[in-house]
C-alpha cells in the first residue's frame, strides 16, 4: 500500500526542516497516508500555530496504486473548494484497495438513503427465521427503493420496529447509525463510514446477509427509476452497474440535507461511493456538491476510461426524490389552509 504526506509549508515554500524531513522520508520508505484541507487556504506566514487546530477537517487517501492517493486527494479537495455545505465523503475501492475519508464519522439526518437500511433489515429477520418474503412485502420493497416511496418506507417501519431495526445495524457493525424516533425514520442519524459498511456487506459475501438477499437488495438499487438516479453516478463510466440511493430533506437547522450513497461493480468494477451534505442553501446545491465529488472519483479510479473519452452515466437535469416526513412538515401540514 503506498501512501504519501504533503509537507507542511510556510510563507508557501517547505521549511527547512520540512524538507530535510520529507528527504529522510523518501529516502526510507516512510509509508504515511495522503491528507489535504478541504478548501482550506493557506495560511499566513505571521499566523500563530495554534491556528492549525482550527483547520477544517482534512481528506485523507490511503492506496495500494502508485500516486493513486495523491491524486485523490488533490481532485476530491479541489471539487470542495468553495463550497457552503458541511460535506463527508467515504470512497472504497477493492480493486486497487484505495479507501478516501472526509468527516467519515460525523452524523447527518438521513433522509431517504435509509430506506436501504430498512429493505436490509427486513431480508435480515426474514433469513433469521428461514422465511421468503411475502408478495406484499416484495411490492412495498421495490416502491420503497426504485421510486423511493414513503408510505411503503413507513409501512415497512412499523412491521419491523426499532428492536429489529436496531438488532440489524448492530449485526452490521454500524455503530453511530440510531434509527429515528417517533417513527421519523428519515431522521436516522447516519455517517458516512457506516454507508460504506452496509454497502460492503450489499456487494460481497457475509454472515450478516445471504447471497440471495443481497441479489434482492441489489436489483432494486439498480432500477432506482430515472429521474432519482443523480448523485454518486455521476461521472461514471457506462461499463460499470450502478447501485444507488439517494435522499434529501429540509430543515430549520442546517438547511437541505442531501445525500447519495453508491455500489459500482462489474466489468473490473468494484467500488463504493458515500456523499452526505448539510448546510446546503437549496437542494441542488447539494447536489452539484455531490456529483463533483463523484466525478472526480470516477476520474481518478478509472483512467483508461478516462484517456479512451469513454461514455459516461448520464444523470437527470432535473433530480428528483420524495422528501420525508419530518417534524417540521408535520407542523405546517397541521396549519389550516386561508383563502
Amino acid at each position: 500500500m503506498t501512501h504519501q504526506q504533503i509537507p507542511a509549508y510556510t510563507a508557501g515554500r517547505p521549511s527547512r526542516r520540512a524538507r530535510g524531513a520529507l528527504s529522510v522520508a523518501l529516502a526510507a520508505g516512510v509509508l504515511v497516508p495522503v491528507a489535504a484541507v478541504a478548501g482550506a487556504a493557506p495560511a499566513a506566514a505571521a499566523a500563530p500555530a495554534a491556528t492549525s487546530a482550527a483547520a477544517a477537517p482534512a481528506v485523507v487517501c490511503t492506496s495500494g496504486k502508485a500516486g493513486l492517493a495523491a491524486q485523490l486527494t488533490k481532485d476530491i479537495t479541489a471539487a470542495l473548494k468553495n463550497r457552503k455545505s458541511t460535506t463527508a465523503v467515504a470512497v472504497q475501492d477493492r480493486t486497487t484497495r484505495t479507501s478516501c475519508t472526509l468527516r467519515a464519522t460525523q452524523k447527518f439526518d438521513s433522509a431517504s438513503v435509509v430506506k436501504v437500511t430498512v429493505l436490509a433489515t427486513l431480508l435480515w429477520d426474514a433469513k433469521k427465521t428461514n422465511r421468503y418474503l411475502t408478495q406484499r412485502e416484495v411490492d412495498l420493497s421495490t416502491a420503497m427503493i426504485t421510486k423511493s416511496d414513503n408510505a411503503a418506507t413507513t409501512t415497512l417501519w412499523k412491521q419491523l420496529g426499532l428492536t429489529k431495526i436496531k438488532g440489524f445495524v448492530k449485526a452490521a457493525g454500524m455503530t453511530r447509525t440510531v434509527p429515528g424516533a417517533d417513527g421519523y425514520w428519515g431522521l436516522t442519524q447516519i455517517t458516512a463510514q457506516d454507508e460504506q459498511k452496509l454497502l460492503a456487506l450489499i456487494t460481497a459475501k457475509n454472515t450478516v446477509l445471504s447471497d440471495n438477499s443481497r441479489a434482492f437488495l441489489l436489483e432494486r438499487m439498480r432500477k432506482v427509476v430515472t429521474s432519482q438516479r443523480w448523485g454518486v453516478p455521476a461521472g461514471a463510466p457506462a461499463t460499470a452497474t450502478v447501485q444507488l440511493k439517494n435522499g434529501w430533506l429540509s430543515r430549520s437547522t442546517h438547511g437541505w440535507r442531501v445525500h447519495s450513497v453508491g455500489a459500482f461493480t462489474g466489468k473490473g468494477h468494484d467500488y463504493m461511493i458515500s456523499v452526505l451534505t448539510h448546510d446546503n442553501k437549496t437542494m441542488n446545491d447539494g447536489v452539484n456538491t455531490i456529483q463533483a465529488v463523484a466525478k472526480a472519483v470516477h476520474k481518478d479510479l478509472n483512467p483508461v476510461t478516462k484517456l479512451a473519452g469513454a461514455a459516461v452515466h448520464s444523470v437527470p437535469e432535473t433530480p428528483y426524490e420524495a422528501v420525508p416526513a419530518t417534524p417540521e412538515k408535520a407542523a405546517r401540514e397541521a396549519v389550516p389552509a386561508t383563502r
